[in-house]
C-alpha cells in the first residue's frame, strides 16, 4: 500500500531546512503551490546544492545559530543524502510579497524563508514537517511531480 502525494524538489541545504522546521515558507517566482494549499507535499532531496551561500549568514547573523549548531543542522539535513524523497510537509497559503510590505513584516518572512530578497516572490506557508523512515530514492522532476510512499516508510503519528 502506498500513499500518492505531489512531490518538489529541494536543493540543499535548504530541503534540510524546511524538514527540520528552520524555514517554513518557501519562495518561488511563481505560484507553484498555490493548487496544493491544505496538502500534502513529498519533500526531495536534488543532487545539486543551492547556489551561493547567503543562507549562512541568515542562519549565524539572523537566527543567531553557533558555528556547531549550524553545523549540526546541515549533518540532519544530509541524512539521506541525495536524490531522495526525505520527507513530507503541510502546504498553506501562496501570496505575492509586494514590495509595500512593512520592513519589519519583511525580516519576519526572511528569517522563516532562510533567504532575503523576497519583493515580488511567491511565498508559501509550510508547516508539520516531517522526515521519512527511511529515504525513497527518486530521479527528480522540474515542478510538482507525483510520488507513490510506502506506507511503512511513514513517519509514526
Amino acid at each position: 500500500m502506498t500513499l500518492q502525494v505531489g512531490c518538489l524538489s529541494f536543493r540543499q541545504p535548504y530541503a534540510g531546512f524546511v524538514l527540520d522546521g528552520v524555514k517554513s515558507i518557501e519562495t518561488r517566482w511563481r505560484p507553484l503551490l498555490s493548487a496544493m494549499e491544505n496538502c500534502t507535499l513529498a519533500i526531495h532531496i536534488a543532487q545539486k546544492d543551492w547556489e551561493g551561500d547567503q543562507w549562512r549568514d541568515m542562519l549565524t547573523n539572523t537566527l543567531g545559530m553557533s558555528q556547531m549548531q549550524m553545523e549540526e543542522l546541515l549533518a540532519s539535513g544530509d541524512r539521506f543524502g541525495r536524490g531522495v524523497v526525505a520527507g513530507l510537509v503541510e502546504v498553506g497559503e501562496t501570496w505575492c510579497c509586494s514590495d509595500s510590505v512593512p520592513e519589519e513584516n519583511l525580516r519576519e518572512l526572511e528569517k522563516a524563508a532562510v533567504l532575503t530578497g523576497l519583493t515580488e516572490k511567491h511565498l508559501t506557508q509550510l508547516s508539520n514537517p516531517r522526515w521519512l523512515k527511511e529515504p525513497l530514492y527518486a530521479r527528480g522532476h522540474k515542478d510538482i511531480w507525483t510520488v507513490d510512499i510506502p506506507v511503512q516508510l511513514l513517519p509514526s503519528a
